[in-house]
């Protein structure tokens, strides 16, 4: 799935301005809270935060400031290729997970937690805070329009650039974390994807 898929909603399918705040607020809220029994396994996850949660194990830096940071340079490519609201939600969206994935481990903790049911739990919980995330128009992360750039000047599907990233990212991950943990991050970002591939359809969406 690529930006453009949820940049531009139908005509008879807008959201008032409530609606997305509260719609963007869920999806932060629950991307954000997923990424503690990610961060408390050890695991990663794909895509700009998997990037982010990477670099925050190896050098100690906080995950918050590593993904606000690196998502920096694809706002004026958003704002070029999907239009200023698409920016502006995004940027808010970033802000937000930022914020939150370092105020909510303050809050809560798992003092034992099974790495399978933990790869789960985020993933279920991510694919619902995207979900919830791409219906308001937003994304997390700059990949895929950085794919739509590639793909309108040579041809080349986005879908393919983010498979790429992805497949570069665990393939680092292999030689940073121990083969298990890597394992069970497949298993989390494939209940993602799976999540996504299942719910996202925006012919079945009805604004109400």
């Amino acid at each position: 799935m690529t930006a453009a898929d949820i940049a531009k909603p139908r005509e008879d399918d807008q959201h008032t301005l409530f609606e997305d705040a509260q719609g963007l607020l869920f999806g932060t809220i629950m991307c954000a809270f997923a990424l503690i029994p990610l961060r408390t396994l050890g695991l990663i996850t794909g895509q700009i935060a998997g990037f982010a949660v990477l670099v925050s194990y190896v050098t100690g830096w906080p995950f918050g400031w590593v993904f606000f940071a690196a998502n920096l340079p694809f706002y004026w490519f958003g704002y070029k290729r999907l239009g200023k609201k698409f920016m502006l939600k995004t940027f808010a969206s970033v802000a937000m997970v930022s914020v939150f994935a370092e105020w909510f481990p303050t809050l809560a903790s798992f003092e034992r937690l099974n790495p399978v049911l933990g790869a789960v739990i985020f993933g279920f919980a991510t694919g619902a805070g995207l979900l919830a995330i791409f219906r308001h128009g937003a994304s997390l992360g700059g990949i895929g329009i950085i794919g739509l750039y590639i793909q309108d000047a040579t041809g080349f599907k986005a879908g393919y650039v983010q498979l790429i990233f992805d497949a570069c990212l665990f393939a680092a991950a292999f030689f940073l974390l121990p083969l298990p943990l890597v394992l069970y991050s497949l298993l989390g970002a494939l209940v993602v994807n799976l999540v996504i591939a299942i719910n996202h359809r925006r012919d079945r969406y009805i604004a109400m």
